[in-house]
């Protein structure tokens, strides 16, 4: 994370006695990344955070199975048409994937059990709903357009607000997910030119504290799922402080970068992890040279697959593709693609007719290493949308 943060009690001190008011001690844990090198923080527990009782294996499921995308074609996949059920990290239904990341499509009725994924970070973006956040570090509560960023290891649960379905698209990493270095000063300051900055980020305020006995964690590792058993609950985190810890960021506090000309989709990119960009595309003003053709270029990415989750507005470069709310094209290296047939025509005379903004609403992420096809992803597929550029 850019900023430092504390919440909660922390003695004046590191690695100082820090007791408790029957005069016991504070365990402490450090949670850090990159070996003692890089952003990390403390957190102070009532109990130790080491202490576990059992610890099960737990069989893998449909995460496992994906399969190349064969023959190579550019797809869209419907998640409107997916099952709705589960919860927000069991319930997670695969789409695509490779060694570098995985995104997966949830739509949540229940809460979940404690999670850890030891694998990497993950970036949870609440398509619709409203969800309560719980970890070790305090409540994120989250909504419609909301990225949830979860660092490598934090134990956490989601809770669905109201009575709610959470729709999400779940984004996870082989390692950390940060905003782009370019938006950021040497020592870790947004700057300026950024399209959001800290005032636009939400963390965890105070520390929510569960005394609680032997409780259940669903841990993630590059082996596989265990099952771990901590003698107490792990939400005894009386303050902790830092700079890595969990946060929110809502898509509507991105502020578009324009161009008179189309810009490219570096523009709109909102997060970088290995091997992957996560981009936001948002309402904003059109393109205004009086000759612009506002609306995306045929355009190669030769290094890159283009996965692009459609949340809301109106996609004007789509018209006659069938794309709506809720569906995932996908755009592989190796395939040439923009508009759908005549979109480019009817912009260029919606603008002349005065039309000013775009409404579209989307989530995007683009790797570096082609991505595999999930099994959920398949079972909604829109098999005709390869063709329609030849309609």
């Amino acid at each position: 994370m850019p900023y430092y943060r504390t919440v909660g009690e922390v003695p004046r001190k590191r690695h100082v006695q820090f007791r408790n008011p029957d005069g016991g001690l504070y365990a402490e844990e450090l949670m850090g990344e990159e070996g003692f090198s890089s952003d990390s923080s403390l957190l102070y527990h009532r109990h130790l955070p080491t202490a576990i009782v059992k610890a099960e294996a737990v069989s893998e499921d449909r995460r496992a199975t994906l399969s190349p995308n064969l023959p190579l074609s550019p797809r869209h996949f419907r998640t409107q048409d997916l099952p709705t059920g589960g919860d927000l990290v069991t319930g997670r239904r695969p789409l695509a994937g490779n060694a570098d990341v995985r995104m997966s499509y949830a739509a949540a009725d229940r809460p979940s059990e404690l999670y850890r994924d030891s694998k990497g970070d993950e970036c949870v973006y609440i398509a619709s709903g409203r969800v309560r956040f719980e970890s070790t570090y305090g409540v994120i509560e989250a909504g419609e357009g909301d990225y949830i960023v979860v660092p490598t290891g934090t134990i956490h649960r989601w809770v669905p607000l109201d009575g709610t379905t959470v729709k999400a698209l779940a984004i996870e990493a082989s390692g950390h997910i940060r905003p782009p270095k370019r938006y950021l000063s040497q020592y870790g300051q947004f700057l300026e030119h950024a399209p959001y900055s800290e005032r636009d980020l939400r963390a965890p305020g105070e520390p929510l504290i569960v005394d609680d006995g032997e409780t259940p964690v669903l841990v993630r590792t590059r082996g596989g799922l265990t099952r771990l058993t901590y003698a107490h609950h792990p939400f005894d985190v009386v303050g902790w402080d830092g700079y890595l810890y969990p946060y929110a960021f809502n898509i509507d506090d991105f502020e578009p970068i324009v161009k008179r000309t189309h810009a490219p989709p570096p523009v709109h990119q909102t997060f970088e992890g290995p091997g992957f960009v996560i981009c936001s595309f948002c309402p904003r003003p059109l393109d205004f040279h009086p000759d612009a053709v506002p609306i995306p270029y045929n355009h190669h990415n030769v290094d890159s697959d283009e996965f692009m989750f459609y949340a809301g507005g109106d996609y004007s470069a789509r018209k006659g593709s069938g794309i709506d709310v809720g569906s995932i094209s996908l755009h592989p290296a190796g395939f040439t693609h923009g508009p759908q047939p005549g979109a480019v025509e009817a912009v260029v005379e919606a603008v002349r007719q005065g039309m000013k903004v775009t409404s579209e609403l989307a989530v995007m992420v683009d790797t570096f290493r082609p991505l595999d096809l999930g099994e959920a992803a398949l079972s909604c597929e829109d098999t005709g949308y390869a063709w329609t550029w030849a309609r």
